[in-house]
């Protein structure tokens, strides 16, 4: 198969590959083929998710299992060096931000919009589906956004969790005036704050027991946050429209679902146990939707232009920055630095640990 690209794209490149449970190696791995509807995107910066932590910790998320050397990372944005024959040539040399997924395109869940529920999906550090703690990644054309100039590549990478946030709101129906309720602010939470708000939502509140990160979330915006220790929640119970856990803690969850109004839609985002109780009593006299999510569909270019605009901040939630060599200690940064909220991957082997200013 031939390509457009030009004669001096490298054919090997540098990745961290986690190569078994708790160990991240760096090496020298073949760049993949570029298939006809595909581009090949020279890294310039990628996240560290809570999920890349999970499968680096644990070898797996719930039925997801790493079984296998694989180059872990999702949250990922570059610039297009290579297409293939199907792909317009025009596209070198523009950066993009990477949905990182490959739906089959003709099941029935494809053919009706909600393609990440493709139960052929193809993603990123899913064994065995290659991610992006690499120089070079490839993906479809279609799903290799271009982002405007405005944009810097650290905030172009995090269009992925953003989109998760988009995706989250629009699970629970998050409209003019609604009522929010947040429980956990992590990235996720934090962006999904930031997102209902954008959404139109007239309040929106973020529960957490970490006092550093409440007083960060008050800063992106109209926030309010409470401390679940100190709060007594029945004071709210009824109050508000719509719930979202960012947490993944069952106790949590527990304790926010007494806070909606009948009616009101529960969505479970964050990653816990797999299994806990629920007051079904309270679900069914209230008629409370509970659903959870699952990645995205569609979210990209909302989630583009809710940055762009600046209504969603995402600078703000980098506080680190590491090279390929030290992918290990970033995927445990959360963890060891209680002041770390998002750690950007930057694929150059020149860049050491760096602080965030």
């Amino acid at each position: 198969m031939t390509t457009s690209t030009p004669a001096e794209t490298p054919t090997r490149m540098a990745a961290s590959v986690l190569t078994s449970r708790r160990t991240i190696e760096l090496k020298d791995v073949p760049i993949p083929p570029l298939e006809p509807d595909q581009v090949l995107v020279r890294i310039e910066a990628v996240g560290v998710c809570g999920s890349d932590t999970h499968f680096y910790l644990e070898g797996h998320i719930g039925d997801l299992v790493v079984d296998g050397p694989i180059i872990l990372g999702h949250e990922s944005a570059g610039r297009i060096v290579a297409v293939g024959d199907a792909v317009d040539p025009d596209r070198l040399g523009r950066r993009v931000s990477i949905e990182p997924q490959r739906p089959c395109r003709a099941c029935r869940h494809c053919k009706s919009g909600e393609y990440n529920l493709c139960v052929a999906m193809e993603f990123y550090g899913a064994y065995p589906v290659e991610g992006a703690f690499s120089e070079f990644a490839v993906i479809q054309d279609d799903f290799a956004f271009e982002v405007p100039d405005n944009l810097s590549a650290d905030e172009a990478a995090l269009i992925e969790p953003v989109s998760v946030a988009v995706h989250a709101c629009r699970r629970a129906q998050v409209a003019a005036a609604s009522r929010v309720f947040i429980t956990g602010a992590g990235p996720i939470g934090l962006l999904t704050a930031q997102v209902a708000l954008a959404f139109g939502a007239g309040e929106v509140v973020i529960s957490d027991p970490v006092e550093s990160r409440r007083r960060f979330a008050e800063t992106l915006g109209a926030i309010s946050t409470i401390d679940p220790r100190e709060t007594d929640l029945d004071d709210l119970e009824l109050h508000f429209d719509s719930y979202i856990d960012a947490s993944g803690n069952a106790r949590a969850i527990l304790q926010a679902i007494p806070t909606l109004r009948r009616g009101g839609r529960i969505v479970l985002v964050g990653m816990g146990n797999d299994t806990i109780e629920l007051p079904i009593a309270v679900i069914q006299n209230r008629e409370l939707e509970l659903t959870g999510t699952y990645r995205y569909a569609n979210t990209w270019p909302t989630a583009i232009d809710l940055v762009a605009r600046g209504e969603v901040a995402v600078a703000p939630l980098v506080t680190g920055h590491v090279g390929l060599a030290d992918v290990e200690a970033a995927l445990l940064m959360a963890q060891s630095d209680p002041s770390s909220i998002k750690t950007i991957v930057v694929p150059d082997r020149a860049v050491a640990h760096e602080s965030a200013p």
